[in-house]
């Protein structure tokens, strides 16, 4: 009798001094430093494509924190950046938080708003966008974001369902995501929904610009030339979007410079603007048509690189370096695009063949280049190939074993292509 009298009052101390460990609506996971640091930020939105991260535009956006602290945010999995973050990418931070924020009591709580109003770097991780709209939109979470980026002037990124959530409108879908397919033979389909535009992220220079993410891993781009038409039809407005590959980021500092990172020959990012008139056929149940001319949409195509050399302007949506404009237009439910006549332009500014003649080797240099992008075929007059090569910034070719001729050199850069004439002596 006595024992249990002793063990019912052990367990009623226990009950009365144990605090419960899952009673706040969030969840937090903490590396370094708990102390606030207080920093002095620089302005930055980091939109990135999905996929593997990029570290040269992870490092871009760390440093821009000052030895700050580093707040990840997302409504599913774990902590999986603050290691990253903290220790692999070699950028000296004060700390990094993830919080896990699943519904609106989370994004309400006080602990939660305090943390993302004192980071330096603010980082919204891939998931489900439609759970960052549903559970975030007009709360302290979605205030503390806007405060962040528009008030303390500090860095705020996104990758996937983190980046569509930063254009001032939005796709966050309540289904599954529309395929390109569905969304050109019906601009209405179900699973295309644009739900918001100036309600959410109040993000420097994304005015009416929508974006779009994996675009190389699942074909969007036809999915995001719809949304730009039924922006444009719905709000007539003037539509924007920016899109990136997966592994691309773009980098938007102060002055609206979107600088592209990317390591390999498909790491593109996009910059599409409308013709400022709703498309010819945009109905729910028909097929889209926007033609235009064949220049509905114009399409500036950048190719990132580790140093992040190649850049487009976003105070004026027409100066860029690196990149190829396109245009781009849907004729009864059918994706077009063309590459405009500035591909040789961006051959000519960044391509040099010498000598040629030649009488047996010949150089090829392309600047602006991301490792192994540029490959070279030398071609006979009638197409036939008889030599080729993977190009690395600078390369000697070797064409002695071929006759004395006239030949081609064909160059092609992820979609873009040229062909030079070359004389072998």
């Amino acid at each position: 009798m006595m024992s249990k009298l002793i063990s019912l009052t052990i367990t009623l101390l226990l009950l009365c001094f144990t605090k419960p460990i899952f009673a706040q609506a969030y969840t937090s996971w903490l590396a370094g430093n708990e102390a606030d640091a207080i920093g002095s930020p620089q302005f930055g939105i980091v939109l990135a494509g999905g996929g593997k991260d990029n570290d040269y535009a992870m490092r871009w956006m760390l440093e821009r924190a000052n030895g700050g602290d580093i707040v990840v945010i997302r409504a599913t999995s774990a902590d999986g950046y603050n290691n990253y973050f903290f220790k692999e990418l070699g950028i000296k931070v004060n700390s990094v938080e993830t919080l896990l924020i699943p519904s609106k009591e989370a994004a309400n709580d006080s602990y939660v708003e305090k943390q993302i109003r004192n980071a330096e770097v603010l980082f919204i991780a891939g998931g489900d966008q439609y759970n960052y709209y549903k559970f975030w939109k007009d709360t302290k979470v979605s205030d503390a974001i806007n405060y962040l980026i528009n008030t303390k002037k500090a860095t705020v990124g996104g990758t996937s369902a983190g980046m569509a959530i930063l254009g001032k409108a939005y796709y966050t879908p309540n289904n599954q995501g529309a395929t390109a397919t569905e969304a050109l033979q019906n601009p209405y389909h179900p699973n295309v929904s644009i739900l918001g535009r100036n309600d959410f992220i109040n993000t420097p220079f994304m005015n009416d610009v929508i974006t779009d993410t994996h675009y190389d891993n699942r074909n969007r781009a036809g999915r995001h030339f719809t949304f730009l038409a039924r922006m444009s039809q719905d709000w007539g407005i003037k539509s924007y979007g920016i899109a990136c590959n997966e592994h691309t980021a773009v980098c938007i500092d102060d002055s609206g410079k979107a600088i592209v990172f990317g390591e390999d020959n498909d790491d593109w990012a996009y910059f599409l603007q409308a013709e400022n008139t709703p498309p010819e056929i945009c109905q729910n149940g028909k097929p889209l048509s926007w033609y235009k001319g064949g220049k509905a949409v114009k399409a500036y195509q950048v190719i990132g690189t580790k140093a992040g050399e190649n850049f487009f302007l976003l105070t004026d949506w027409q100066t860029g370096k690196g990149g190829v404009w396109h245009d781009w237009y849907a004729q009864n439910g059918t994706f077009n695009e063309i590459v405009t006549a500035t591909e040789n332009e961006f051959f000519t500014k960044n391509l040099t063949i010498f000598p040629n003649p030649s009488e047996g080797f010949i150089s090829i240099k392309m600047d602006n280049l991301a490792s192994d992008t540029l490959y070279a075929q030398l071609l006979d007059m009638q197409g036939k190939k008889l030599l080729d090569w993977q190009i690395n910034d600078a390369t000697r070719l070797d064409i002695s074993q071929v006759p004395k001729g006239i030949y081609q050199l064909a160059l092609q850069i992820g979609k873009l292509k040229t062909t030079r004439k070359i004389i072998r002596l």
